[in-house]
């Protein structure tokens, strides 16, 4: 038996619950996991929410977890019982065990505790992919960064910074301002205060950025477009604030032959040896100390309505934890 969060129907927190469930067979080539710590993302809160439909309910909701291997179906040659793994977008992860396939885990490096790895899978990976993948960040690029105190942002933050880039971070408050900062932001835009497109502009002389990365979607897609340079990139990858609506591409080429795309992490672990390439960047960055990890909030399994509300408030910054016991 496993104690696993369940929704019935989507809608705000109060529709989690969490309630005792029986764990499906193990498959050849699947793996039992006792999880140790399960993060916490705004993609749970999309679909809790109804913004990403299921096809199924009720369910078991949550994208990420790390935790030790209990038992391997007879396929399984890649991992034994005892060993530390994490994943990230795996649908079922707010539950303290579950089956999952082999493939879809990754071995947790012996310096690196289970809490970090499962506040790192889907943010560090959706960090890799857009600075090393949907937009090849170099050296001298003036990039933006929205929620630059989120979970996401500070990564970017850091490994941006790493990359040699001017890093310019969009937040709401003077406190995550002060964060951002501290975490590799050259310089920060409080959204609440200034016009975003005309800050940027100021930032880099009339400029603009080489790549703007939006996770906050409907209220400030106007805002990154008019904050890039000629054949800027603008990456939406978030819809914290409701999704971008339908525009017309014509508008594009006036701004300066810009381009809009919409990446998702799903297709760049799709494959073993994307995942493997993520995850060995990702963990080597945190090894080598290029980025700190703040694992800000931790909260009980059985209090996430109160760690949805505070997500959904802006109450966080960093990660979020959740623990199983």
């Amino acid at each position: 038996m496993a104690n696993a969060v369940r929704i019935y129907n989507t809608g705000d927190p109060s529709v989690m619950q969490l309630e005792e469930c029986e764990l499906p067979p193990l498959e050849t080539n699947q793996v039992l996991v006792k999880q140790t710590a399960i993060g916490l993302n705004y993609i749970d809160v999309y679909v809790r929410s109804g913004l990403y439909p299921l096809n199924t309910l009720p369910t078991t909701i949550g994208m990420e977890a790390a935790g030790i291997v209990e038992a391997i179906g007879p396929e399984v040659n890649e991992l034994s019982v005892g060993d530390r793994v994490a994943y990230p977008m795996s649908l079922g992860a707010y539950t303290d065990f579950r089956t999952i396939a082999a493939s879809s885990l990754v071995t947790i490096p012996d310096n690196i505790s289970d809490r970090v790895a499962a506040s790192i899978m889907l943010k560090g990976l959706t960090a890799h992919y857009l600075l090393r993948r949907t937009y090849r960040v170099k050296k001298g690029d003036p990039i933006l960064i929205f929620a630059a105190a989120g979970g996401v942002g500070l990564l970017l933050s850091q490994w941006a910074k790493h990359l040699g880039a001017l890093v310019i971070g969009c937040v709401g408050s003077v406190d995550k301002a002060n964060l951002a900062k501290s975490y590799g932001c050259d310089h920060v835009i409080l959204y609440k205060e200034q016009n975003i497109a005309d800050a940027v502009q100021d930032i880099t002389n009339g400029e603009g950025v080489a790549v703007a990365y939006d996770s906050v979607g409907k209220v400030t897609f106007q805002a990154s477009m008019n904050s890039l340079r000629p054949f800027g990139t603008l990456v939406t990858f978030g819809n914290s604030s409701g999704p971008v609506e339908p525009f017309s591409p014509s508008i594009l080429g006036p701004k300066g032959s810009l381009y809009v795309t919409r990446p998702t992490l799903a297709t760049h672990i799709a494959t073993r040896p994307l995942l493997l390439e993520g995850a060995d960047s990702l963990f080597n960055l945190v090894e080598n100390g290029t980025l700190k990890i703040a694992c800000n909030q931790t909260y009980k399994l059985d209090d996430i309505v109160q760690a949805h509300t505070d997500l959904e408030g802006r109450k966080t910054t960093g990660s979020t934890i959740l623990l199983p016991d």
